[in-house]
This record gives C-alpha cells, sequence and structure tokens, in this order.
C-alpha cells in the first residue's frame, strides 16, 4: 500500500466507466455507503496525480484521506465493506470462485474480446469462457445467487466481467444455455445499484470541483 497527497474532503476513487475492476469497486462503495470522491479517467490521458498514487496506471485508485493507496479492486471491495456492510456481502465471498473468474475466465475474454490485441482466436477462447459459465450456471440451480439467496461479495466481484463476455456479442450469449446465469446477470443489470454505479462523467482534469458519489 502506497502513500499519497491526502485529501480533506474524503477518499479520491479514480475510475473508468467501463472497466470490470472499476465497475466492482464501484458497487462496494455504493453498497457500503461510503461517500468519496469519483475522478473519470481517459485512459489514453491518465492524469498525473492518478499516476503519482499509482504508479501502475491502472483503475481503480482509492486514495484514502491519510494518503494511504489502495489499488487493487479486491482490496478496495473489502476495505469499503470492511467499515460498513449493511447488506453483510462480507459473508457471501468465495475467494476460490473469484480467483477462477479473475484468472482463467479473464483470460479468456481479454481473447475472446480482443483477438488482435492478442493474436487470438476468438472462437476457441468464446468456447472455454462458456464451459466457465457452464459451471456457473449450474451453481446458480441452486440457489438465486452465488453464495445463497441474496447478492453478495462474490457475485458483484465476479457480475461485471460476465456482462463484459456477454456484451461482447450479446445475441451469440442470449441462445446459449445458461438460463441461471442469464436470469442472474439481468437482474444485476437492471438493478437500482448498478444503475448507480454506471453514472455517466466527463474525465477528470485537475481544478475541476468534486464530485461526490455516490451523488447525493
Amino acid at each position: 500500500m502506497a502513500m499519497a497527497q491526502p485529501d480533506a474532503i474524503g477518499p479520491v476513487l479514480y475510475s473508468f466507466r467501463r472497466c470490470p475492476y472499476a465497475m466492482r469497486a464501484r458497487l462496494a462503495v455504493l453498497a457500503s455507503e461510503t461517500l468519496c470522491q469519483l475522478r473519470e479517467v481517459k485512459l489514453a490521458a491518465k492524469p498525473a496525480e492518478m499516476l503519482t498514487a499509482s504508479p501502475k496506471g491502472t483503475v481503480p485508485v482509492l486514495v484514502l484521506p491519510d494518503g494511504q493507496v489502495i489499488d487493487e479492486s479486491l482490496d478496495i471491495m473489502r476495505w469499503c465493506l470492511n467499515r460498513n456492510d449493511p447488506e453483510n456481502w462480507l459473508a457471501r465471498d468465495d475467494a476460490a470462485l473469484i480467483a477462477t473468474h479473475d484468472g482463467a475466465f479473464k483470460h479468456h475474454l481479454d481473447r475472446y474480446k480482443y483477438p488482435e490485441r492478442h493474436g487470438s482466436d476468438p472462437v476457441a477462447h468464446r468456447t472455454a469462457g462458456l464451459a466457465i459459465l457452464q459451471g456457473l450456471d449450474d451453481r446458480l440451480s441452486q440457489n438465486a445467487q452465488l453464495c445463497g439467496e441474496t447478492r453478495g461479495l462474490a457475485d458483484m466481484a465476479i457480475m461485471p466481467f460476465v456482462r463484459q463476455f456477454a456484451q461482447t456479442d450479446r445475441a451469440w450469449f442470449d441462445q446459449q444455455a445458461l438460463p441461471h446465469v442469464q436470469r442472474w446477470l439481468q437482474q444485476h443489470l437492471d438493478s437500482a445499484l448498478f444503475a448507480q454505479a454506471m453514472i455517466r462523467l466527463k474525465p477528470w482534469q485537475a481544478g475541476d470541483p468534486p464530485i461526490l458519489f455516490p451523488t447525493r
């Protein structure tokens, strides 16, 4: 955990609206009722303030009022929820399941969605990703959510990546035999929480007035 210049108003969250890692961080910020300054980042022109806080240059980055920096999305989720967890998300965690989707599933997702970037066969990686989702579908056939009947950390950590996989070719995805994953995904996409998390902002620049998130 690095250190950066503290901010008097509260935590600063550098984010990018469509990034699944940033998405899950924003979902935890909302669920934990953590008021922060939201700074939308243009990835082609990352602000110097963010790069000073986290030189690796990826979102999300949370800069705490004491100058501490958290720049891994799951760490941000857990930091927020350890402060306040009104829906008890931490009780519905599954580190191994999240690791599978952050690892193998994300590997195949990237090579399906961006074959030119990776020199990959998108159909082969789509098929491999689908196999992982079939396991998720089996799990969701037993419960409404991944760790029981109500949403929790595992759902919110994994859902943004399933969304990205689905959106790559939505017509194809909707035709697959994934009834429980499709129901689960659509439920979260239709939720008020997700709508709040997907707020549209202009890219932040130094000197801009603070944008408080959640908005009030």
